[in-house]
């Protein structure tokens, strides 16, 4: 529900702004409704804040590191994950409770020294990605909020930077508009709604029409999220390149 009330809050205020000069009266008229949804967005947001959460939190692992090796991953000191791979992505694994847990991060078969530990909250009924990302001597895990509610006809797209040598990006309509700008190394971007559509999208160098990367087409079908990483490097191996994510 909140992202179709932020879809037409933000298509109505476009409308206004575009018939503020050309029409006065449609310009008022599409104000009043932009208006209408954010009161609504406003009261959705409230109302989700106050209200509590019930379900179990859940998360999964993303392998990001491009020079690191196989992994194995222990949560509140339980090895939970085994030889997880560049590149891969665990499904989502339950968590007893919301709280505390500790995630710490071995080469796989080691238990000696963890190359990580970090500590996160998760909330019930949340879902989460933990992504190990950066070169090995300089491993981090981002902790990233996986909103997946879709309203219903509808479908979205979010871009996550985890080339740990690449620069800030643009990513557009493959030689059209930008639809995220400026996109940095461990950046997550909002999610944008839209109608299900089929979209070639491709990674230009922040600011310019450079293209750094191309991405595969994407089909974006409704009732679903999608979420695009850009992995690997741009000077070496192995090469920067797009996965897609969807659920």
């Amino acid at each position: 529900m909140y992202d179709k009330y932020y879809h037409k809050a933000a298509m109505y205020d476009l409308l206004a702004n575009y018939y503020k000069y050309l029409n006065p009266q449609l310009h008022v008229m599409y104000y009043q409704k932009h208006l209408k949804y954010m009161n609504k967005l406003i009261m959705v947001t409230h109302r989700a804040e106050q209200e509590p959460k019930s379900g179990q939190p859940m998360v999964r692992i993303f392998h990001a590191s491009p020079d690191a090796p196989s992994l194995d991953v222990y949560v509140n000191g339980k090895r939970t994950i085994r030889n997880l791979t560049f590149k891969q992505e665990t499904d989502y694994l339950p968590l007893p409770d919301a709280g505390k847990y500790r995630i710490d991060i071995y080469p796989a078969g080691k238990t000696d020294k963890p190359v990580l530990t970090e500590t996160f909250t998760f909330n019930s009924g949340q879902k989460y990605t933990v992504a190990a990302a950066g070169k090995l001597a300089d491993l981090d895990l981002l902790f990233i909020y996986d909103n997946q509610e879709v309203p219903p006809g509808e479908t979205k797209v979010r871009f996550i930077h985890l080339s740990p040598d690449a620069p800030a990006v643009d990513v557009a309509v493959k030689n059209g508009d930008v639809v995220f700008s400026d996109v940095t190394f461990k950046e997550v971007t909002e999610y944008l709604p839209l109608s299900p559509m089929a979209v070639s999208l491709e990674a230009r160098l922040a600011g310019t029409n450079k293209v750094v990367l191309e991405l595969p087409p994407i089909r974006l079908r409704p009732n679903r999220s999608y979420t695009i990483y850009a992995v690997g490097l741009v000077n070496g191996k192995p090469a920067l390149e797009a996965l897609i994510a969807q659920y």
